[in-house]
């Protein structure tokens, strides 16, 4: 078949735009009509791409800001996953580019000579050429490996902002249950002093022989029993505060965060969300765009079992002497297309036909499946939120119903009407259950940034 004849069929196949292989739809995900934890939501589709402002700005709490606004710039898990993401922007790039021609030049100047030719055996030659060369799309191979490339491309973007916002979650958790420890910390300094106090008297009521050996026992086990627990909470305070320091992409040693009180907002949820739930959800983004490019792959795969029809090109001059090699004479050139095909593989193409199409399905089902867990995550923290207030709520009573007790077998203690072992019984409940309360208040500040993550960072529009 002559070249005219040839290059005219393959343009208007090209230029045609068919494709082999399916082209992409987005699955069908399991979604709620409804949510039964709150009312007014309603179905939502992943949409990652919309603008995220800094989510954490709800707690008010100028510390935690800056400490998370560090993440995105210090932390290494991050810059692991952007290098990753610029790789995979530069490959769909490369993939771009096989979609047109490419073009090389070279030039080359030899001498040389064969055996017993002598010197005068000797020639040189010179050479000037450019060669093209443009493998035709014609069943859509290259435009698939381009979207695969793409998709992909996509889905490792959903992947940074996931891994992104997942350390901003994490350092918030700590925070929040660092300054939480710092506040059961002091509970227990104060109860260590009032302690204290009462081990010295009781000590010198037992050594005049007006208290006994129990009640003195019995306040020197209140006292060690408050120094061994606020001891445990130093560490695991330690802990955390080395955590956000990696987060943050400092070491242990040049990082350290002050106690202080927590003077955060804990933000109020809505009684009614916007319909977007789950759209800024980077993993269910990443998902989805990893569906893509396995459709994508498929088609590549299909491609397989049809030829490659590539045009080439090339031109120069050819001398033996370097001063006029540039002229009409001298010119050299080719012009052709290029076939190739598989005749026979016993399957191999139809096994890795098989292949994508199995990975697609697997990558289907792992979509779905990211869904649900991003709605069972909304449900499991919007009825522990609503539940924990409750408790909390209930926790205050039986604080302040203990702290009552305590303090009026004090002064009971105080007026000679009871021993002390009924006044360690009491202000024993009494840190107990003050302590319960501050361990409910951190589980309440973890989960509200639970939800908040759930939400793919934030639930406002």
């Amino acid at each position: 078949m002559k070249l005219t004849r040839l290059t005219p069929l393959a343009l208007a196949l090209l230029l045609s735009g068919c494709a082999v292989g399916p082209d992409y739809q987005r699955p069908d995900a399991p979604m709620s009509l409804h949510y039964k934890q709150a009312k007014g939501w309603h179905e939502a589709r992943p949409q990652d791409d919309v603008l995220k402002g800094e989510w954490w700005v709800r707690y008010q709490d100028a510390t935690l800001s800056g400490l998370l606004r560090q993440v995105q710039i210090s932390n290494q898990n991050v810059a692991q996953y952007q290098a990753l993401y610029r790789q995979a922007l530069a490959l769909a790039a490369a993939s771009r580019s096989d979609l047109y021609p490419s073009v090389s030049a070279t030039g080359s100047a030899t001498r040389s000579a064969t055996a017993g030719s002598g010197q005068g055996g000797i020639s040189n030659g010179h050479q000037l050429q450019a060669s093209a060369s443009w493998e035709l799309d014609i069943w859509g191979k290259l435009r698939r490996t381009l979207e695969e490339d793409r998709a992909s491309a996509d889905a490792s973007a959903a992947e940074l902002a996931n891994i992104t916002l997942s350390a901003q979650s994490t350092l918030a958790q700590n925070y929040f249950q660092l300054r939480i420890l710092d506040r059961r910390i002091g509970l227990y300094q104060r109860s260590i002093d009032a302690y204290q106090r009462y081990v010295t008297v009781i000590d010198n009521q037992y050594h005049a022989g007006s208290e006994s050996r129990a009640a003195l026992a019995q306040a020197q086990n209140l006292l060690e029993s408050a120094r061994a627990s606020a001891l445990d909470l130093n560490w695991q305070r330690a802990q955390l505060e080395h955590a956000i320091a990696v987060l943050i992409g400092k070491t242990p040693a040049e990082f350290s965060l002050a106690a202080a009180p927590l003077k955060a907002t804990l933000p109020d949820i809505p009684s009614a969300l916007p319909a977007d739930l789950l759209q800024r959800r980077p993993d269910i983004a990443q998902a989805e765009r990893t569906v893509a490019a396995a459709n994508a792959a498929v088609g590549v795969a299909i491609a397989g079992y049809y030829p490659d029809l590539t045009l080439s090109a090339s031109g120069g001059f050819s001398s033996s002497v370097l001063h006029n090699l540039i002229s009409l004479p001298n010119r050299v050139w080719s012009l052709g297309p290029s076939l190739s095909g598989t005749l026979l593989d016993f399957g191999a193409t139809s096994a890795k036909v098989e292949q994508a199409r199995a990975a697609y399905d697997a990558d289907v089902a792992s979509y779905r499946q990211t869904v649900l867990t991003g709605l069972q995550e909304v449900e499991n923290y919007l009825v522990e939120l609503h539940t924990l207030r409750d408790e909390m709520l209930a926790q205050q009573r039986a604080t302040a119903a203990a702290q009552e007790s305590a303090r009026v077998t004090r002064n009971q203690y105080q007026a000679g009407m009871i021993d002390y072992l009924d006044v360690a019984t009491t202000e024993n409940t009494s840190l107990s259950q003050q302590q319960n309360l501050l361990q409910l208040q951190s589980t309440q500040w973890v989960t509200s940034v639970k939800l908040i993550v759930a939400l793919g960072g934030d639930w406002g529009s």
